[in-house]
This record gives structure tokens, sequence and C-alpha cells, in this order.
């Protein structure tokens, strides 16, 4: 789905990976579930592009819903996997945590596992290796994408700002679906590590003045970062 210029989403509300197209190349934006290889090759087909094109992977962070081709694409393609140091170990399947489910309707939830299930979620290969990035880090990579450090869905959550597609790639540092009961609009995510820390760290988004905030679960946001952060406010406030 193209969603701008220079900007392309594959999956859906329920898990989404998005990509950065430039004269450069392509980076990908976080890698979903290991099923959703084959969109990404047809998305890549749609924008007259190859996986020879995609220079770069960059995950928000570690997770299994994120991590799901990455191996594949690092392996059999040589694309570099970056991810946060504070992540690295998770993205590597060395480390995993357990965080609260918190409340849950049965059918959203049920949607979402079905979802993963059918996508080969439950199958996930970690990664061999990464590139480790830090808080403030510029890749070199198409579109300039700049890291952002949002601690507290994960150790390393990160968003990625690229001015070049107007956006802000949050992962799961916020949601505007969340995946357990339904709730649409910008709220705090699900399974989160540290529910205060990541709302804390989305105050580092103020300002930054993108259209798009676009999370790894949830309708692409396109009415700006600062709106989105007051309705994430208003929810957790709301949920307190």
């Amino acid at each position: 789905m193209k969603l701008g210029p220079s900007l392309h989403r594959i999956g859906s509300d329920i898990v989404a990976v998005y990509l950065v197209d430039t004269p450069e190349g392509v980076t990908v934006i976080d890698a979903g579930l290991a099923g959703q290889w084959h969109e990404l090759v047809t998305e890549l087909t749609a924008m007259g592009r190859s996986l020879h094109d995609v220079r770069g992977l960059v995950l928000t962070h570690g997770d299994s819903d994120h991590i799901g081709f990455a191996e594949r694409l690092r392996r059999d393609h040589g694309v570099p996997v970056y991810v946060h140091e504070a992540d690295a170990a998770r993205a590597r399947g060395e480390v995993s945590s357990k965080p609260e489910w918190g409340h849950v309707r049965v059918g959203p939830t049920a949607r979402f596992l079905w979802y993963a299930l059918r996508r080969n979620g439950l199958r996930t290969t970690p990664l061999t290796e990464v590139v480790t990035m830090r808080d403030g880090d510029v890749l070199q990579l198409p579109g300039a994408p700049r890291v952002i450090g949002l601690p507290g869905h994960s150790p390393g959550s990160v968003a990625i700002h690229v001015p070049a597609a107007d956006a802000v790639f949050v992962g799961d540092a916020l949601t505007t679906r969340h995946v357990l009961t339904g709730a649409q609009g910008p709220q705090p995510a699900p399974f989160t590590d540290d529910p205060a820390e990541a709302l804390a760290s989305l105050r580092r988004l103020e300002g930054l003045g993108v259209t798009w905030v676009l999370p790894g679960h949830g309708t692409p946001w396109n009415r700006g970062v600062d709106e989105a952060l007051r309705e994430v406010s208003r929810a957790a406030a709301e949920a307190s």
C-alpha cells in the first residue's frame, strides 16, 4: 500500500511493516511476521523495485512480531539489520520478556493470534547478526533515518524519524489499534515492559513536526505527531 511519495506499508492494522523508497534505494522499517515475506516481495515489485534495492532493515525493537523475516533478508540477501544496542540480545533470541497482558477481549485477541499463526508468527527465526545503533544516530541508509530512543516497551525501543517521508515510525511505543481489546486511536501499547517509562519517553517526539506517525499495530496516523501524543495521554489518563 502506498501512503505517500516515498512511503509504503505492507501487512495490515494488526501487524505492519513499512518501506521508505528513495532514489538511493529502499529502507525497510521492522520485519513483521515471517509469513509476510511474500508481501514484501510483492510490494517491492509494485514499486518497480526488488530485494536487490533494499539497503537496510531497521528494527524499532527486538520483539518476535517485528523481526519476522529479518534473518532471511540478512542471511539470503546480505541486508544489514539495525537494532538498538539494548535490544540486540532480544533480537538474537538470547533474552525475552514476559510483560503483563492487561485487559483483553476475546474477539480482538483471537484475531491477533490467528493472524500471527497464519503468518508463521510462532516460528520466528532469531537474528544471527545485527548492527547495533544508539539514540541520536543517523543511519547511512535511504532516507537518512534518525534514531530516537524511546525505552519502556523494551529497553531498546526506538522511533525512527525519516524527514524524506514526513514520518516517524514508532514500533510499539504507541499503538492506534490495541491488538488485545480492539480499541482504536492513539494509546499506550500492550505487552510493554515498563508502561510508565514508555509513556514518559514519548515526550521526546514532541515538536517533531511530521505528518505521519506509523505504529507496528494499527491504522497509519496522518494528523501530526503532537495530536497523536495528546490522544495517547488522554487514553492513558482514562485507563488509570
